[in-house]
């Protein structure tokens, strides 16, 4: 970490943007591909080198891990690149209490590797990550013979997850798909290292879907290949290894969508580099929601570019693209007529509660906004300048830092929340409009 971001201010002010916003920016590298790319590592026999690797929170707490359990991780965070020597699905240091503050991929993917393997692990984190479901994945692990518990008192559905672990038998299990994809990411990660093939059958809708498939395409890249049958089920044949490999990891796509969406509130132009529409994460394809919009979108194989105003409110169901949901509020602020999103019930469970938290804010902004089972709707009016809450929530953070430049006095608090995934996100953003945010001290 940088010694600006061990700075944690009370809020931070935007500058006052009125004309289009134009540059071209590669984000970083992706977290979600980062986790899976680390996990596939550790467990793997061999070395490992990753390239365009994230520098966050998320990413911090997973690599602490790995090494708090024996592995030999070197960083060189200035290559963005990470060299680990795998155990071959069996850690040199069997046991150990791992912190994983509130990163859900982490404690979701390492549970379910670390279920087998043998030893003994308690995985816990912040105050927040013990309202996190993870109840569906330990029955999922439980099924494959597991030794797993949550240890909460208040909520058992909830981290702290203890495990025995003694390896998996595999086998057929199901598992939840509507309420987070990381559950079933998880299990198929794991699957390689069951003592007999696997099938794993997805009960429900879903959520994420192209999530999924990336971490099918990270196994496939790492030596392990799968099958979906014609009715669904995930089949991987077991045991096997991953093998340590060369691995390039993606700019991240949720975090590119700010960017974008900043072209689309100002009527400017915005190219990302680096990731083209073929990517491995969904969310690029939050450009094409823009383009629903009134935007106009172009793109090549390694470059994704939008342009002019959103300038009309959709109807859409983002369930495969739900991390995006903020980004596309704060556009649909300053779009003609309502927008509504369907189907990211889910989001309730992440950082925060997505939707409950994002209607709270759009309405002390001054604008209207009603909340649905399954999502919200956002009806434009005249805002005002207010002190936005994020809720230690990096993605609500970022979508505001959006709205903020265009309500003079407004002010995002607890800036620094965004080290989750993007810790220098405020420094990028001023880059690109040519004005740094002012940091405002803590009172």
């Amino acid at each position: 970490m940088t010694s600006q971001q061990t700075v944690k201010p009370r809020g931070v002010q935007l500058p006052v943007v009125l004309e289009p916003i134009c540059g071209s920016i590669r984000v970083p590298g992706s977290k979600s591909i980062t986790n899976r790319a680390l996990i596939c590592a550790a467990m793997a026999s061999g070395r490992s080198t990753l390239h365009g690797v994230l520098e966050s929170e998320d990413t911090i707490v997973m690599v602490d891990a790995w090494r708090q359990l024996g592995l030999r991780i070197d960083w060189d965070r200035i290559a963005c690149e990470i060299t680990i020597d795998g155990c071959s699905g069996q850690p040199p240091q069997p046991e150990g209490t791992l912190f994983i503050a509130n990163s859900g991929t982490s404690i979701r993917f390492l549970t379910a590797a670390l279920a087998a393997t043998r030893g003994r692990y308690t995985l816990d984190g912040v105050e927040r990550m013990r309202q996190r479901p993870i109840g569906d994945l330990i029955r999922g692990l439980k099924t494959w013979g597991a030794k797993i518990e949550s240890r909460n008192p208040q909520n058992g559905e909830c981290p702290p997850v203890f495990l025995a672990a003694d390896g998996l038998e595999g086998g057929h299990a199901v598992v939840r798909g509507d309420v987070s994809s990381q559950f079933l990411s998880g299990m198929l990660m794991a699957a390689p290292y069951c003592r007999n093939d696997v099938e794993i059958q997805v009960e429900g809708e879903l959520v994420s879907k192209p999530y999924v498939d990336m971490t099918l395409e990270l196994m496939k890249s790492f030596g392990v290949c799968s099958n979906v049958s014609s009715d669904g089920k995930f089949q991987i044949a077991a045991p096997q290894t991953y093998r340590g490999t060369e691995y390039s990891i993606e700019p991240d796509a949720s975090a590119a969508s700010y960017f974008l969406a900043a072209a689309a509130i100002t009527g400017g132009r915005v190219r990302v580099e680096g990731i083209g529409l073929n990517a491995l994460q969904g969310d690029i394809h939050f450009a094409e929601v823009l383009e629903k919009m009134g935007c106009q979108l172009t793109s090549g194989p390694d470059w994704v570019e939008v342009s002019g105003r959103a300038s009309h409110g959709i109807d859409i169901n983002m369930a495969d693209i739900s991390d995006t949901v903020q980004t596309l509020a704060a556009v649909a602020l300053f779009a003609q007529g309502p927008t509504r999103v369907r189907g990211v019930a889910h989001n309730r469970h992440k950082e925060t509660d997505r939707i409950g938290d994002l209607v709270k804010e759009i309405r002390r902004l001054g604008a209207t906004a009603h909340e649905h089972d399954d999502g919200l709707t956002i009806v434009p009016g005249t805002l005002h300048p207010c002190e936005i809450q994020t809720y230690r929530d990096h993605r609500m953070a970022m979508s505001f830092a959006l709205v903020a430049m265009q309500v003079p006095g407004s002010v995002v608090l607890d800036p620094r929340c965004t080290e989750k995934t993007y810790p220098l996100f405020f420094e990028d953003l001023g880059k690109m409009i040519g004005q740094q945010p002012q940091y405002l001290s803590s009172l």
